[in-house]
Order: C-alpha cells, then structure tokens, then sequence
C-alpha cells in the first residue's frame, strides 16, 4: 500500500485552526490526555508523566511525514472560543489504521473537558471528514467508540455516520472490558447529506 500525501494543511473553519502539531504543545496535550473525565472511555490509561505527550509529538510527526498517519491539533482562533490562553491547543483529531487500497481510514479524536458543550469538536470533525473525502480521496471512514459514550455517539451521528456493529469485551484497560462500537461513513453519503449548522467547511 502506498502512503498518502498530507497537503492542504492546516485546515481552517470559523472557529479553529487543525493543524500539525509542535514540540511546545507538549505539555497542553499531556493536560489533555492525563484528565481521567477526558480519558474516560478511552482504549488507555490516563497519562501519567509529560515525557508521554513528547514521545507522542514525535511519534506524530514522524508517521505524518511517513504518510501513514495524520493527527492534528486544534487550536481555536480565540481564546474566547474555548476557555483557554492565546495559542494552546484543546484536542486533537486523526486519521489512522489508513488502507489505500481500499481508500478507507479511522477516525479519532479528543476535546479538553474546559471546551465541552460548544460544538468544537463537530467544527473540528466536519473540516477532518471533507479533507478525508475531498483531499485524500477516500472512501469509507471508519470509528470504535465505547458504547456507553453517548457524547461521542452523539458525535458521530450528527456527522452522519451509521452504527455498523457491536464487538465485546474488546478492550482490557487498567483490569477493566469494554465493548466497541463501531461506526462507519461513506463519501457518497457525505456528499449527499444536509450540511451541518457552521457548514462543512475545510
């Protein structure tokens, strides 16, 4: 399978900025992925030291050069927007597990708990979702959620996404089995589907 190229970044909406992330956001991304509410339902403990988030970054970086994988940052435009200083970013949102040959990839994300509540995170993925199906053409988006995070049901649905199935006991995080539920959406039903309230921009 060949790597896909990441062009056309960052992408922009009305209220953030996604793009790649920096050596300097360590330390609000280890803010992130250390809250236990943020990381409730995630497929990971929470983070426990700060070199975590730079061993992320790196990581990152290295598979978005590679082609092989895209996480960006978010970055509203405004402090106002979510609560935060000036520059520091408040999630991220990814492509990964990408398949070229059958044009499809998941999707990940994660939003601060100080920025829930405000339609960030559905701005965020709806730029995400029309560069997947506009820039690097793909077909089928894919995401596993735990079942008992209906926020993140909530998400996915109003993207448009359809519940494909249920997988149990898949995950063993910290001595405890969750379920996946797994989520999918296709270009053509993107394309065809009604916009959302800020649009569906990139």
């Amino acid at each position: 399978m060949s790597a896909l190229r990441f062009t056309h970044l960052p992408l922009t909406t009305a209220r953030l900025r996604l793009r790649a992330q920096r050596p300097a956001d360590a330390q609000a991304l280890f803010e992130i992925y250390s809250d236990p509410q943020a990381m409730q339902y995630w497929s990971t403990p929470p983070w426990t030291t700060p070199q975590q988030a730079v061993e992320r970054i790196e990581e990152d970086t290295a598979w978005l050069e590679q082609g092989s994988s895209l996480r960006l940052a978010i970055e509203p435009h405004a402090p106002q927007a979510s609560g935060t200083a000036t520059g520091a970013i408040i999630g991220t949102v990814s492509l990964f597990a990408i398949d070229t040959a059958s044009q499809r990839a998941e999707i990940g994300y994660m939003l601060a708990p100080h920025a829930w509540g405000r339609g960030l995170m559905h701005e965020a993925l709806q730029a995400l979702v029309s560069y997947a199906f506009g820039v690097l053409g793909l077909r089928r988006l894919e995401a596993d959620i735990d079942p008992r995070n209906a926020r993140s049901a909530r998400s996915l649905q109003r993207l448009g996404f359809r519940h494909e199935g249920l997988l149990r006991e898949r995950w063993a995080v910290a001595g405890e089995l969750s379920d996946s539920a797994l989520y999918g959406l296709l270009a053509r039903e993107w394309v065809a589907g009604p916009p959302g309230p800020t649009g569906r921009a990139a």
